[in-house]
């Protein structure tokens, strides 16, 4: 093992810099040269190669995004263009290349090994958490937080005026961001995709008619996953208001959640797993994922990532389902009494 390679690849997520800087300054202590590709797979395709050495590593961990930039690239799903990447690893005599990335970027390295025969290795980087095999990935963390500091500021302006809001959050199809912030900002309601059944719109605007009877000059807050109602946060917010004669205020917040310094759990993470995967390789790990289950570090393989589900924490779903209508049920009961 002389050279290792890395990539960034998919949507970027806070904490892959610090994880960056691990694998090189670990290679760097064995001797291994390390080369970093711009925009992720497509630029291995087309050979945008980038010399990393442990001087370059300097004040990068708190940094957000990736500075090896990153990008979709759908096109590597096809034989040619797998390889012409394992052309150009070739080309640049990589001996390993470690994927920092989600489900999609997993895709990617399973399909380039039927290609290459360097060994490859996925590290877990994604604001979605929606990886099998690992607790937590790179960037959840800070995602949750920045969802929760948001939600909180929409509270003291929803509390001000006494009005209901529905906030979208990311998650593509899984409800981990959706959950935790809706535990963390004390949210009244919350529609993730793992439920079942999925609430209705007559449930939803029932509890929002009950909240607005008990406690008429109060907010309320519904947290909403992305991709999960027709016409998004912006149809639910219409619909609700028409059942319930409440206006009630949309409030997607995109792009924001991917944004921002990584904390402190984040790049802990990501050096954490960064260092596991040189050290794995060196000792002969190949196709497989580096993850972290119960605190410990462990390897899965590649394809189990994404080939099974990962289910929500189930005490965590029946915890904010138990605490959604406790002010109401509270306030009925002292009317009775």
């Amino acid at each position: 093992m002389k050279k290792i390679g890395v990539i960034t690849s998919g949507g970027d997520s806070p904490g892959m810099n610090a994880c960056i800087r691990a694998i090189v300054n670990t290679a760097w202590q064995d001797g291994i040269e390390v080369v970093g590709f711009r925009h992720g797979y497509r630029g291995i395709v087309e050979d945008f190669v980038q010399p990393l050495h442990p001087d370059d590593m300097r004040l990068v961990s708190q940094r957000g995004g990736t500075f090896l930039k990153s990008a979709r690239y759908p096109e590597f799903r096809e034989d040619d263009v797998a390889k012409a990447a394992a052309k150009n690893l070739t080309k640049h005599n990589v001996d390993g290349l470690i994927v920092i990335g989600g489900d999609g970027s997993f895709r990617g390295a399973y399909h380039l090994e039927k290609f290459w025969d360097g060994k490859i290795i996925g590290l877990p980087g994604t604001i979605d958490n929606d990886l099998a095999g690992t607790d937590t990935t790179i960037g959840f963390s800070t995602a949750v937080d920045t969802a929760m500091e948001a939600i909180d500021k929409v509270r003291e302006t929803a509390e001000a005026m006494a009005r209901v809001f529905i906030i979208e959050v990311m998650g593509r199809h899984a409800g981990f961001i959706g959950l935790h912030a809706a535990i963390a900002s004390a949210a009244e309601a919350m529609i993730v995709p793992e439920m079942e059944p999925q609430p209705n719109l007559s449930e939803l605007a029932d509890n929002i008619i009950q909240a607005r009877t008990a406690f008429p000059d109060s907010s309320y807050i519904v947290v909403l996953s992305e991709n999960l109602w027709p016409g998004g946060v912006h149809g639910l917010a219409e619909n609700l208001g028409k059942s319930t004669g409440v206006t009630c205020h949309a409030c997607p917040l995109g792009h924001i959640q991917r944004g921002g310094r990584p904390n402190a759990q984040d790049r802990i993470l990501a050096m954490q797993l960064g260092n596991a995967a040189v050290n794995a390789m060196l000792l002969g790990s190949h196709n497989v994922m580096i993850g972290l289950e119960n605190e410990h570090v462990v390897e899965v393989p590649l394809n189990l990532t994404f080939e099974r589900d990962k289910p929500l924490d189930q005490r965590l779903v029946d915890l904010q389902l138990s605490l959604q209508g406790v002010n109401i049920a509270s306030k009925e009961a002292n009317k009775t009494s």
